[in-house]
């Protein structure tokens, strides 16, 4: 990791990880919303562990009544802390949750170690597994507007190096009104450039749109199994590990259903909780490929002890990006394998007993064949068989009944063409519109 808390990559595979973090998760006793620390903890280690290069030297929950303003801690937690860091040897702290500039400094004089908080580290993981030119460009645009509110942590280093205590001796305002513009043109840079990258993006996706296959998207908070139940339907070899983030650019597959329909499978990056607004809105046009799907399916880990909070978590993200509200839904109970027989069992009676659930295992393959013809019948909605008469007048009405191919007979009477048609409830929507 360097000095700014990036990680300075060698693009060796091999190299044991060379940084120890400690991570802490502080559970804010005046925060209502707050989660459940135990499971909130474990998501944040996770999140380290994320990282090739990083390796978790401790790990606790913090209780705090109430947050310190410059300092996150109070200064007798703070004392207790720094003999812990120390004795576990660590050169990072990892902050699960909110730092603000001047805490950041303040944590990090006093412990003499780097620190980083939930969306640095996020970031820092984001970094590491973006792939395509769009997201590579959507993660350093969110990098550049972190950065921009901790210049005056930027320069901490340099103060030290000087012997300087805070801004006495430093740099000064002008270096950091320098910096704030460079990176401003920076991001003015970064947008021309994935503008760009967007609109080609969207050709491609108007080109897809050609094709008479519809979309089916796998979406789901992170580490819920979506690429490996992406892998196992599809037959890719899309990165897939028990970790967080291990997807975060989308990847879209042709899948052949078992009825003979052909579909587009795609798989979209994980949702978290407390995703900081500036990464939601980074990854938004990532995630518009959620937008354009005729079926989206929530993946859930139901093993995991927080499997509820993170489905609301995922709920409120898709309605965050605009998914509309009559996009149809399936929503699925990965992972059963990891569950106790009785809870297992109960979890396939529920899904069983529901159109719009299934319980699997994307490992062992249980369940898939169950899923497969459950995507099936969502994308062949019901069909209903109506008599129109269309008045002669009318042929931009009786062209699109034509287009849709939906027309079984036309017969010519006084009053106009007397036509029976077989549609679905969505095309006799558009329809009655025209």
């Amino acid at each position: 990791m360097g000095d700014d808390g990036s990680d300075r990559r060698t693009g060796s595979d091999t190299k044991p990880p060379v940084t120890r973090a400690f991570v802490l998760h502080p559970d804010i006793k005046s925060n209502r919303d707050r989660r459940a620390a135990g499971p909130a903890l474990a998501e944040g280690v996770a999140l380290a562990a994320a990282l090739p290069d990083l390796v978790v030297a401790g790990a606790e929950v913090v209780p705090l009544p109430k947050v310190q303003p410059g300092w996150l801690f109070g200064s007798g937690k703070i004392a207790e802390l720094k003999e812990r860091i120390a004795e576990a040897e660590a050169e990072l702290v990892l902050v699960d949750g909110p730092v603000t500039p001047v805490q950041q400094r303040n944590l990090e004089k006093e412990w003499g170690v780097k620190l980083l908080d939930r969306t640095g580290l996020i970031l820092e993981i984001f970094s590491d597994r973006a792939r395509t030119r769009e997201g590579v460009l959507q993660v350093e645009m969110a990098a550049l507007a972190y950065q921009r509110t901790r210049l005056v942590r930027a320069w901490t280093h340099l103060e030290r190096q000087r012997g300087g205590l805070g801004f006495v001796g430093g740099p000064g305002e002008t270096q950091i009104e320098a910096d704030r513009r460079a990176i401003d043109e920076q991001l003015v840079r970064l947008r021309r450039q994935l503008d760009k990258v967007v609109k080609t993006r969207d050709l491609h996706r108007k080109a897809r749109a050609k094709v008479p296959f519809p979309i089916v998207a796998l979406v789901g908070y992170t580490n819920a199994g979506k690429s490996t139940l992406f892998n196992r339907l599809t037959g890719a070899e899309v990165f897939a590990k028990d970790m967080l983030f291990a997807t975060l650019d989308p990847t879209m597959r042709r899948v052949v259903l078992p009825a003979g329909d052909e579909v587009i499978l795609s798989d979209t990056v994980g949702f978290i909780s407390d995703l900081p607004t500036e990464l939601v809105a980074a990854f938004r046009a990532t995630l518009e490929e959620v937008l354009d799907a005729d079926l989206v399916v929530h993946v859930r880990d139901i093993s995991h002890p927080q499997s509820a909070e993170q489905a609301e978590d995922v709920e409120t993200i898709l309605e965050q990006i605009g998914l509309p509200e009559d996009t149809p839904r399936i929503e699925v109970w990965n992972k059963i394998d990891l569950l106790e027989a009785g809870d297992r069992e109960a979890s396939v009676t529920q899904a069983e007993r529901s159109e719009d659930l299934f319980a699997l295992s994307a490992v062992t393959g249980e369940g898939l064949e169950t899923l497969l013809a459950g995507i099936s019948a969502r994308l062949r909605p019901a069909m209903v068989t109506e008599v129109l008469t269309l008045p002669y007048s009318d042929g931009k009405r009786r062209a699109w009944l034509f287009k849709e191919g939906v027309v079984d007979a036309e017969d010519q009477e006084e009053a106009g063409s007397r036509m029976t048609v077989t549609w679905t409830e969505v095309q006799k929507a558009r329809f009655d519109r025209l």
